[in-house]
C-alpha cells in the first residue's frame, strides 16, 4: 500500500489553556491512512492490539481526520488449516506445532467482533474482514 501513497500516522492532540499546553497525548499509530480512510491489518498480534486500533480509529474519527476504519484479520475458519500444517523446529531447535502460533490470545475474528459489538470504536464506522480458507491457494 505504500507505493500507492498510503502512510502510517499518529494523531497528537493537545489541550491549551491561556496559551499554555496543559495536556498532550498521542494515539496508537495507524498502519495505513489515505483520503480519510484508516486501514489496519492484524494477523497474529496480541489481541489487545484491537483495542489500540479501535481507540485510534475512534480518536481520528472524533477529530475528523478519518471517515471510516478498515480492519483485516484472520477468521477462526483458518484454525483447521493451521492444525494441518503440522510441526516445525523453532530457532532453538524445539519442535512446535504451527497451530500454537495462532492461539486464543492472538488477533482473530472471534476477538474482534465482541470489541466492535461493545462499541469500542465509538462512532467511527468500521468495515471488518476475516480472511477465510476460501482465500488459500494450494
Amino acid at each position: 500500500m505504500r507505493p500507492k501513497h498510503w502512510e502510517d500516522k499518529k494523531l497528537t492532540a493537545s489541550l491549551v489553556v491561556n496559551e499554555t499546553e496543559v495536556v498532550s497525548s498521542d494515539t496508537h499509530k495507524i498502519d495505513y491512512l489515505k483520503n480519510g480512510v484508516a486501514f489496519d491489518l492484524e494477523w497474529n498480534s496480541k489481541d489487545q492490539t484491537f483495542d489500540r486500533d479501535l481507540y485510534a480509529f475512534r480518536t481520528f474519527f472524533e477529530y475528523k481526520k478519518i471517515s471510516v476504519g478498515i480492519l483485516v484479520t484472520r477468521s477462526n475458519d483458518l484454525d483447521p488449516y493451521f492444525e494441518s500444517l503440522g510441526k516445525y523446529n523453532d530457532m532453538n531447535g524445539i519442535e512446535r506445532k504451527y497451530k500454537e502460533k495462532y492461539g486464543a490470545s492472538t488477533t482473530h475474528w472471534g476477538k474482534l467482533i465482541p470489541r466492535l459489538e461493545a462499541g469500542r470504536s465509538g462512532g467511527c464506522p468500521v468495515l471488518a474482514f476475516g480472511i477465510t480458507q476460501k482465500l488459500l491457494s494450494q
